[in-house]
């Protein structure tokens, strides 16, 4: 089966994606979609993914893949290990909520295309976008903490003793905050799951400097 990944080095989306491929170790192609100058929204890109997003994977059968969190599920269930998605109905719920803490509540909030109308469409200066994108991380970086503490025990990463889908969504929105200065010390659970993550391969291979287009 030939994988294509469709993808920007700096999507936090698609960052997720490229570690997950990483982890499990699935050979593919990358194939880039330059957001800033607008690939995502021509009629090629278009006709794979209708929302115009990236990552979208072309998983070789014909069929192409849409949306982080359903192609990591896809890949979670195609290649068992290492299991990401824990199969126990209470700690799979629990892992989810970490995850959709990110993927659902802090990202969709600080997209590229959000901070592109808060710029065009409602007169927002930079000095405004860093803090609404720094206000929506430290908000549910907080409440991750405190889900992260609450469920502190094999560690060191938020899925325990491996790496699990908090910590696969996890580390591309550290990057994104460090990118955008936000303070980070309120977290130290959330920075020690980061850098443990962080030195594993598998995530060091997947960051947008290893990513980037020569």
């Amino acid at each position: 089966m030939d994988v294509i990944l469709y993808d920007y080095f700096r999507s936090s989306a698609a960052y997720r994606v490229r570690i997950a491929l990483n982890l499990k170790a699935v050979p593919h192609e990358r194939r880039e979609v330059h957001l800033v100058e607008g690939a995502q929204r021509s009629d090629a890109h278009l006709a794979r993914n209708p929302q115009g997003f990236v990552p979208a994977l072309d998983i070789g059968d014909g069929r192409i893949l849409t949306q982080s969190l359903a192609i990591i599920d896809w890949l979670d269930a195609t290649y068992p290990e290492p299991k990401l998605i824990p199969t126990d109905p209470i700690a799979r719920a629990d892992a989810m909520a970490q995850a959709l803490v990110i993927a659902a509540d802090i990202h969709p909030l600080n997209n590229l295309r959000v901070l592109c109308a808060l710029e065009s469409r409602f007169g927002v200066d930079e000095a405004v976008k860093g803090d609404w994108y720094r206000h929506w991380i430290v908000e549910g970086f907080t409440a991750l903490e405190a889900m992260a503490v609450a469920k502190a025990g094999a560690g060191p990463f938020l899925g325990g003793a491996a790496p699990g889908i908090a910590d696969v969504m996890l580390v591309p929105q550290m990057y994104n905050a460090r990118r955008f200065d936000t303070p980070l010390d309120a977290f130290p659970t959330l920075l020690a799951a980061d850098a443990a993550a962080s030195a594993l391969d598998a995530f060091a291979a997947a960051s947008p400097e290893r990513a980037k287009p020569v």
